[in-house]
């Protein structure tokens, strides 16, 4: 504690309060365990109702569709807080304890949770409640380079469940110029508002897999996926600006 207030201290004040709150994620992260996973999660769940407050995320160009399989990067995992109706969302979360604080919150937001696992049984778990979730007409939302990476790796579940469910993949990305729009010390680089923040969830083209596909096709795929959340990235300025001018966020 002491040298982290030394750190802070060589900041410029309106440094201060990110570095504490980026200080603040990786010391909780390093005392979980078992026992305080229901704490942990209260705190954390409480801490993101006040960011709440100061939070406003509006969509461009989402087409609607449902059920659906929103595709986004695990840095962009907060993004799912924009998504409408969560009642009827679900979104997939590691078994790991971090990743059952994660599950908590969502849970108190209210959305619907499938955990699952990079392992062969845990993985065939979680696509099996995911498909039955898009049979009843909801939607599910997957971290495609989660839980551990690598970065912006699209990996095969979301492809093998579009396949399975014939339901479409809409890539989905936020973005906000605002400085309070920070980026924390994390293996993906997670990007979360902090203080007062506008926030556009921009939503790419619907893919649709063929349950005939082959391995090169179900390849593509991947390559589609990723090509447009980096392309949707590299336009977010310019989404953002056009709904600046269509007032998104003096309608409500």
């Amino acid at each position: 504690m002491i040298l982290q207030k030394r750190i802070c201290a060589s900041f410029h004040p309106k440094y201060k309060v990110k570095f504490y709150f980026c200080y603040t994620i990786v010391y909780m992260v390093r005392i979980i365990n078992g026992k305080n996973v229901k704490s942990l999660a209260n705190i954390t769940y409480k801490i993101l109702r006040i960011q709440e407050k100061f939070t406003h995320i509006e969509e461009f160009n989402n087409p609607g569709i449902s059920p659906c399989i929103y595709a986004l990067w695990h840095s962009n995992q907060f993004l799912v807080h924009g998504i409408r109706n969560r009642d009827k969302l679900s979104v997939l979360i590691s078994t790991s304890i971090d990743g059952e604080i994660v599950a908590e919150v969502c849970k108190n937001w209210g959305f619907r949770v499938v955990r699952g696992s990079s392992g062969k049984k845990g993985a065939v778990e979680s696509t099996m409640q995911m498909l039955a979730r898009l049979k009843e007409g909801e939607c599910v939302a997957i971290m495609v380079d989660g839980p551990h990476g690598p970065l912006h790796k699209v990996k095969n579940g979301a492809v093998k469940l579009a396949q399975m469910s014939k339901a479409p993949i809409i890539p989905v990305h936020w973005f906000s110029p605002q400085k309070t729009f920070i980026t924390l010390p994390s293996w993906d680089k997670m990007k979360t508002p902090l203080g007062k923040c506008n926030i556009l969830n921009i939503y790419g083209e619907p893919i649709y897999i063929s349950e005939n596909a082959t391995e090169e096709e179900l390849a593509n795929v991947k390559e589609n996926i990723r090509n447009q959340l980096f392309d949707i990235e590299k336009k977010s300025l310019e989404y953002y600006n056009e709904a600046l001018k269509q007032k998104l966020w003096k309608k409500k």
